[in-house]
């Protein structure tokens, strides 16, 4: 499948066909869309990392324990995310999306599942999530509770009832939080026990970044998003105020992790990468000013924003741990 024919593209439902336990496994797990795993399970080892960094012991159960609630949550968040803006008919008309980056799974639209179906989905997951953080509340106290429920009211609010943040303009406020701040600093309070202004600051960055992966996915459904009343920030702002704030995300990003580097906790080589990395982010914000106008560069802007959280949040993993073996 080529670039021009993105407009149409989608799952194809033959590969989804069976009603056997692995069709329908196949079915569940991909409708989670789990390409998009990396922007939860990447803070959570970095906050891991940090934690290790500042207790010197790890907890393992504690640390899978995190990591599937977070998971579930993610997954959760995106099916219902997909039934949101299926019952506001955004997807519906969303001709512009880049598959599989924008645009949503498309599975309800592809009849590979019912918006009922994706709904119940949604919430099992969350569901499990809560189950999981329920057995971190007895091991670890009161505090996980607080976390639990900031995260999966985010999760819900972004896409469904009366506030709908996406809507609203605050999308990527929504998942710098609950896709960085909070499992970073969680990850790393459950192995230490301990939440220093410095770990919140280390958070920052890959809080960016992730809502960086927000703000350029809703580039290509401007117009779909437009016409149904989702204000997203790109409809609010238009492709050069959008390429601007980008640009400023990852800006951000770089001079934090330069301020860990100088005067925090974090070895000065640490400010190097995120350096290196505002190359490809200013690429991408050209490319942002442009949109779908031309596919492929916006294409690759939205794979070099994933590949950029990708490297940045290990980068960061990578030096605590390095200050926890080393500089201890």
């Amino acid at each position: 499948m080529s670039l021009d024919d993105a407009p149409t593209a989608g799952p194809r439902p033959d590969e989804f066909i069976g009603s056997g336990a692995a069709g329908l496994m196949k079915r569940l797990f991909h409708a989670t869309r789990p390409k998009f795993f990396p922007a939860s399970l990447l803070p959570v080892l970095a906050g891991t990392a940090w934690g290790f960094m500042a207790a010197g012991s790890f907890d393992a159960v504690v640390f899978l324990l995190a990591l599937l609630a977070t998971l579930c949550v993610h997954g959760g968040a995106n099916v219902l995310n997909d039934v949101g803006d299926d019952a506001g008919g955004t997807d519906r008309q969303n001709t512009d999306r880049i598959y599989p980056y924008t645009g949503g799974s498309r599975f309800i639209q592809a009849g590979i599942m019912s918006s009922g179906s994706m709904a119940r989905l949604g919430i099992s997951l969350l569901t499990v999530a809560a189950i999981a953080g329920l057995i971190l509340l007895l091991i670890k106290g009161v505090l996980v509770l607080w976390f639990g429920v900031a995260g999966v009211l985010l999760a819900v609010l972004y896409s469904l009832g009366p506030l709908r943040l996406s809507s609203l303009g605050l999308g990527e406020t929504a998942v710098a939080f609950g896709f960085g701040i909070l499992p970073v600093t969680g990850a790393a309070w459950l192995q230490s026990g301990d939440i220093s202004p410095a770990l919140v600051i280390f958070s920052l960055p890959i809080s960016a970044w992730v809502a960086a992966i927000l703000l350029i996915n809703e580039v290509p459904d401007i117009a779909a998003d437009g016409a149904t009343a989702k204000r997203t920030l790109p409809v609010r702002l238009g492709h050069q105020g959008t390429a601007m704030l980008y640009a400023s995300m990852h800006l951000f990003a770089a001079a934090v992790v330069a301020w860990l580097s100088i005067l925090g906790p974090l070895p000065i080589g640490t400010l190097l990468l995120p350096a290196v990395l505002l190359i490809p982010a200013f690429q991408a914000a050209s490319a942002i000013r442009i949109g779908v106008n031309d596919r492929h560069r916006m294409t690759k802007a939205i794979e070099a924003t994933l590949g950029i959280h990708t490297v940045g949040s290990l980068w960061l993993m990578a030096a605590a741990l390095f200050v926890a073996f080393w500089q201890s």
